[in-house]
């Protein structure tokens, strides 16, 4: 009786000290990636003498807000923030109509070449998206689009990752459900439009974040097909402040900061969504 209570409480402490030295070790990871955030917005708000002292100072004393005032005065930076906005929304409405109707498709239809198709198709996310600029610029001057939003939205309106993922969620989507829907008289698109789609919010969220992350990011695309300032987003905006042999570390620092600060919201409101997307995905190939 003694060994077995000796036995469970010498457990009880490995198990404790398992579960300290475990959320120790992801506190460490988590201060290693915030650091770079939080050396970012104390740079911003550091005056120029500040920014390249020795040795550094992380904490900025005084704490000034010119930088910031400075990107908006020297730069249009709203009307890239606009511009951002705009492409990143196009691009994400039409990928997810691309890919809601693509899974919807692969995943509850039978036709000659669907498993080569698709998996052609996801092959594609294997491909550097630096090779397809070339000829999708040229589409673009083709139809007179460049220097155009719709142009810049371009490269996210069909991707491969999109459709695997949600192949992938219409693919937990009970089978019965969707023959029901069909007995009962539902035409293809209002079971699409008023079964599928809702099922799959989840699988939304998840791609409608990650794809307006990678349109508000993108920097090599707008530079190749954009030639106005007034269709700049803002990658293109922050490259303004590196000059030929210096770069203006606050004003830089401060743009950089007015950047993230949307997709830090952005996936602090709908992070849930992308963990439990992302694990339904995988349940059914």
């Amino acid at each position: 009786m003694i060994d077995v209570n000796n036995r469970s409480t010498a457990s009880a402490i490995i198990s404790r000290i398992y579960k300290v030295f475990l959320y120790l070790l992801l506190t460490l990871g988590a201060c290693a990636v915030l650091l770079p955030f939080f050396w970012m917005l104390s740079t911003s708000l550091k005056l120029p003498t500040q920014v390249l002292a020795d040795p550094p100072k992380l904490i900025p004393y005084p704490i000034t807000l010119l930088n910031y005032v400075e990107v908006f005065e020297r730069t249009p930076f709203s009307r890239f923030m606009i511009n951002s906005l705009i492409v990143s929304t196009l691009g994400t409405t039409v990928l997810l109509i691309s890919s809601t109707l693509g899974g919807y498709v692969f995943a509850s239809y039978r036709f000659r070449g669907k498993d080569i198709a698709f998996w052609v198709l996801v092959a594609t996310m294997m491909i550097p998206p630096q090779i397809f600029a070339f000829p999708l610029y040229l589409i673009m001057r083709s139809f007179n689009l460049v220097d155009t939003y719709l142009a810049i939205a371009a490269p996210i309106f069909v991707m491969g990752f999109g459709l695997f993922l949600m192949r992938q969620a219409v693919s937990t989507i009970p089978k019965d459900l969707l023959e029901a829907a069909c007995i009962d008289g539902c035409s293809e698109f209002r079971t699409y439009w008023n079964i599928v789609i809702p099922i799959l919010k989840n699988a939304i969220g998840a791609l409608s974040i990650y794809a307006f992350f990678t349109s508000w990011g993108s920097l090599l695309w707008p530079l190749i097909v954009t030639n106005s300032e007034k269709h700049y987003t803002l990658p293109l905006g922050l490259v303004m402040f590196s000059k030929q042999y210096t770069i203006e570390y606050g004003p830089m620092m401060a743009a950089c900061t007015v950047t993230v600060v949307p997709l830090v919201i952005l996936y602090a409101i709908f992070s849930r969504r992308i963990v439990e997307s992302f694990a339904l995905s995988g349940m059914k190939g």
